[in-house]
């Protein structure tokens, strides 16, 4: 069976940290790529020579083909798997050099929104200190923006800001893939009700609302009642959606910051933020730890065997068992 690999690149130095190697009838083509799937954005590719795969590669991935053609200036290749299986390795000029990109549809829809966001300071701050979750992978930079950022665990939410150690609003990052299977697995629905604890909070997502209809793994009309349930039970969180990764990076900038000021400005925001630390609460004397973790793993939560759970495991209990 013809294979796509993906082995790890033997130079420790190399930002492209893989190596992807391409079946072709001519002979296999060979790049460097800093990733092993284009998920969120395009992959460059540099290209190399194929004697210079290792004699001893360290394989990644092997990925069966169903094809692997090349059309004009790109290679359309078909994975026989059910989810992430269509790219194109598309060979193109940039500023005047062969450059070769690795796309997937999504990155490539998403690839130029064709809006450039703007660079002033939010609300006027100077600079804004925006958490983030520990938990949160491939988090946001916001390297355009005035921010000063600070790892820590939160309640809830990805993204979050704070007056006086008590947090003022969050938000709940979303991909579409992420959007659709915390729908299906009921997950969502607990984090929700747990931002709604919060004086502001919202779900940003890094699509456009008429993805979801076009998504193979759960139908559009469930996908479009849950969303709408969630919006009728929970009103005071938004769930945004903001058409690429980008725009919702900025987004969430300009609410977080739209927030702090509105909480810092208001004598009634400051009353109520007062109950809500940043810190995730401490466990009481209710439930074991393995009561919580069989309810969360019936819940669709991803939890380990041993160890500590995280504090939204815990809230997602009481907020489900409140009653």
């Amino acid at each position: 069976m013809t294979e796509l690999v993906i082995a790890v690149n033997p130079q420790p130095d190399s930002r492209l940290r893989y190596l992807l190697r391409v079946p072709q009838p001519g002979g296999d083509l060979l790049f460097r790529t800093s990733d092993t799937w284009p998920r969120t954005k395009a992959l460059y590719c540099h290209p190399m020579h194929i004697d210079e795969w290792p004699a001893d590669p360290e394989i990644v991935e092997r990925l069966p083909l169903q094809s692997c053609v090349r059309r004009g200036a790109a290679i359309d290749v078909i994975l026989t798997r059910g989810r992430e299986n269509r790219s194109q390795i598309v060979f193109t000029t940039t500023r005047g050099r062969k450059t070769v990109f690795w796309q997937s549809p999504r990155t490539r829809k998403q690839a130029r929104p064709n809006v450039r966001t703007p660079t002033a300071r939010a609300q006027g701050i100077e600079r804004l200190q925006i958490l983030v979750d520990t938990h949160e992978r491939y988090a946001y930079s916001f390297k355009t923006q005035q921010v000063e950022l600070v790892k820590q665990a939160l309640p809830c939410g990805d993204y979050a800001v704070a007056v006086d150690g008590s947090l003022v609003a969050s938000v709940e990052r979303k991909s579409l893939s992420d959007l659709t299977s915390s729908l299906t697995s009921g997950k969502l629905r607990y984090q929700v009700g747990h931002l709604a604890s919060l004086p502001r909070a919202a779900v940003v997502v890094e699509d456009r609302y008429s993805q979801l209809f076009r998504n193979a793994f759960i139908r559009p009309a469930v996908a479009a009642d849950s969303l709408a349930e969630l919006q009728i039970r929970w009103p005071t969180v938004p769930i945004v959606f903001c058409e690429t990764r980008q725009l919702a990076e900025e987004w969430t900038y300009r609410f977080l910051a739209a927030a702090h000021a509105w909480a810092v400005t208001e004598e009634a925001a400051l009353q109520r933020i007062a109950q809500v630390p940043v810190a995730a609460p401490a466990t009481d004397s209710g439930p074991s730890t393995a009561t919580v973790r069989a309810w969360a793993r019936q819940a669709g939560f991803d939890v380990p065997d041993r160890g500590r759970l995280r504090p939204e495991i815990w809230q997602a209990w009481r907020a489900a068992n409140e009653d």
